[in-house]
């Protein structure tokens, strides 16, 4: 399996998008560059903001396209030609309607859900074949009131929800710098709870283990 080298954040450039829901994906890249004290710089031949993070000995190129939404596989694509970087390559974090606020999905392929931003950048590529990784911002209930919907910020009770597994998936990095997507996905979609009691399991297997070797040991005759 390739590893990941290029992680493209979407959403709308200008202070008037900045927290609104569609710049899930923004607010990703942004986190992970300001943990690395990583400085951005506008690229005009990328269309956009790029700068590289170090992690587990991989280096990853970060972007923000700088073109609205809807044309964000513009920038996408150059950063992948100049770079020759694989679809497979690629992880696209976007913020997505069907899955509530809170979740957040890693998944590789599959359709494009109608989001102007994933569309774009599959007709720049012609495959679908990249990874997203998935911000849930919940879905407004009419699909007449997306667009003003993904155009706003999230309520207070939203972000509430969203900020502590946002915070956890930003853990994802060095995850993904194993090449290991596989078990990356698997620590992502596993919420602490389960991780915890998983954890508690594996400790009190092995102590059982450990008692009843020692247990057949004492019970063995004397030389």
């Amino acid at each position: 399996m390739s590893d990941i080298r290029l992680i493209a954040g979407l959403g709308n450039p200008g202070p008037e998008y900045e927290r609104t829901r569609h710049n899930a994906g923004y607010w990703w890249v942004d986190a992970i560059a300001e943990r690395a004290r990583a400085d951005w710089k506008k690229e005009s031949k990328f269309s956009g903001w790029t700068t590289r993070v170090s992690e587990g000995g991989k280096e990853f190129w970060l972007l923000k396209p700088a073109t609205y939404m809807n044309e964000s596989g513009r920038s996408v694509a150059a950063v992948m030609r100049f770079y020759r970087i694989e679809p497979a390559e690629l992880l696209v974090v976007h913020d997505e309607l069907d899955l509530p606020p809170g979740s957040i999905k890693l998944k590789l392929g599959g359709g494009t859900g109608g989001h102007n931003g994933l569309t774009d950048i599959a007709e720049h590529l012609g495959v679908k074949d990249f990874w997203r990784l998935r911000v849930g911002i919940g879905h407004p209930g009419d699909k007449n009131r997306v667009p003003d919907y993904v155009l706003k910020k999230a309520t207070r009770d939203e972000q509430e929800a969203i900020d502590a597994p946002f915070d956890r998936s930003l853990d994802l990095l060095p995850r993904l710098a194993t090449g290991r997507l596989q078990d990356a996905m698997g620590w992502l979609h596993t919420s602490p709870e389960d991780e915890a009691k998983r954890k508690a399991a594996l400790e009190a297997r092995a102590a059982a283990k450990e008692l009843a070797l020692k247990e057949q040991k004492e019970k063995e005759p004397k030389a």
